[in-house]
């Protein structure tokens, strides 16, 4: 069984931002080379507090926060390759990256939609960001207390997630299990989101191989409706809901992709999206941080599997959400039960053709599958 071994040096960009490199070989210490760029001071330190363009707003009739960000509406936009943000600073062009070459980095998004965790002073006063219980009072807003990250895959424009090597793969999963851990453990932070957004189709604004890493002040309304479900699960005499369905699906086989020693992938029995995968580790643990060095590497196995299989379908790049479901920090329930998995949404439903949320999805939240889970469990075995 390979060893991953990392070396992390953390540094600091020119506006204040945190950067964090993770590189392959060890002893290197790029985030000593400085950012020359002349830039104002970030908005991520000092007080958080609600404006007419960032906070977070109740929604009474569905129980949930929403996150208003009004002021991101100039970020960077697809820009050509030459001015890509996330490529290695060159002479003449510097990046958001100062060095001149990197594995993986991580470091805050210039253009968040949270901000001020782990910054002194940053914490709103009083209760946290988001106490659902204030949100009672209909109008009610909170500041937009969080941490917005960027997780750069490689230093390659031109590669994807899918094209990685084990090795880089590994060095990602322990980026996100990096994060995840001191995120988390962050004052005011309930749940930390890892996540991938791929392709123009999904609507990413950077094609640089990447994903984002969200420090929420609340749970998120997935997440805890996963864990009402899996509290009726147990309240009904039954064992744990994630080992049940984990078990049913590979009882059951025509739904199962791939499958390794340590992880299972298998497209759900409802699934939402005509080539949804979810992955699903053999030892149910509630969070990235808790996967053993194993499960890490043998992940990355069957996860490039995966990717490359839905990238065979139609010949072309599949635009997908690559979504990491962990449990909140902080609920014993949740530590104790949850069941971290990874959901891949990929939504071309044909050559040519998206499957997108329209009037029943986006109105009422009921989704009318376009392929059989268990026709888009075949093909994407075939793909392989």
């Amino acid at each position: 069984m390979r060893t991953q071994l990392v070396s992390k040096s953390t540094g600091v960009l020119a506006d204040g931002r945190e950067i964090i490199y993770f590189d392959e070989s060890p002893g290197l210490r790029r985030a000593e080379v400085q950012d020359t760029r002349d830039l104002p001071a970030s908005a991520q330190g000092g007080p958080v507090v609600v404006t007419a363009e960032a906070g977070l707003r109740w929604d009474p009739l569905l129980g949930e926060w929403v996150v208003l960000a009004a002021q991101r509406q100039n970020r960077t936009f697809l820009p050509p390759t030459d001015l890509c943000p996330l490529c290695p600073s060159r002479p003449g062009r510097p990046t958001e990256i100062p060095a001149a070459d990197y594995d993986v980095v991580v470091f805050e998004n210039r253009f968040p939609s949270l901000r001020g965790a782990g910054v002194a002073g940053a914490e709103p006063a009083g209760a946290a960001a988001a106490d659902v219980t204030a949100g009672w009072q209909l109008g009610a807003q909170r500041p937009a207390f969080g941490r917005c990250e960027v997780v750069c895959f490689t230093s390659d424009h031109d590669a994807s997630f899918a094209s990685l090597t084990p090795r880089r793969a590994r060095t990602v999963v322990q980026a996100w299990a990096d994060r995840s851990a001191t995120l988390g453990a962050m004052p005011g932070i309930a749940q930390v989101y890892c996540f991938e957004n791929r392709g123009e189709e999904i609507g990413v604004t950077l094609h640089h191989p990447h994903g984002q890493v969200y420090a929420f002040p609340f749970v998120t309304p997935r997440t805890a409706r996963m864990l009402a479900q899996a509290r009726a699960y147990q309240l009904g005499g039954r064992r744990n809901l994630f080992d049940d369905l984990v078990a049913s699906e590979l009882a059951a086989g025509t739904r199962v992709v791939a499958r390794n020693e340590h992880w299972t992938a298998f497209v759900p029995a409802a699934a939402r999206w005509p080539f949804e995968v979810m992955i699903f580790p053999a030892v149910r643990v509630a969070s990235i941080p808790a996967l053993g060095d194993p499960a890490r590497t043998a992940f990355c196995d069957l996860y490039l599997d995966v990717l490359r299989r839905l990238d065979g379908m139609f010949g072309i790049r599949m635009p997908y959400i690559a979504a990491w479901h962990q449990a909140p920090v902080g609920d014993a329930f949740a530590q104790a039960e949850f069941g971290l998995h990874l959901q891949v949404m990929a939504v071309r439903r044909a050559p040519g053709k998206l499957k997108y949320q329209a009037g029943t999805e986006s109105g009422m939240g009921v989704w009318i599958g376009d392929v059989t889970p268990e026709d888009a469990a075949l093909r994407l075995r075939e793909a392989g």
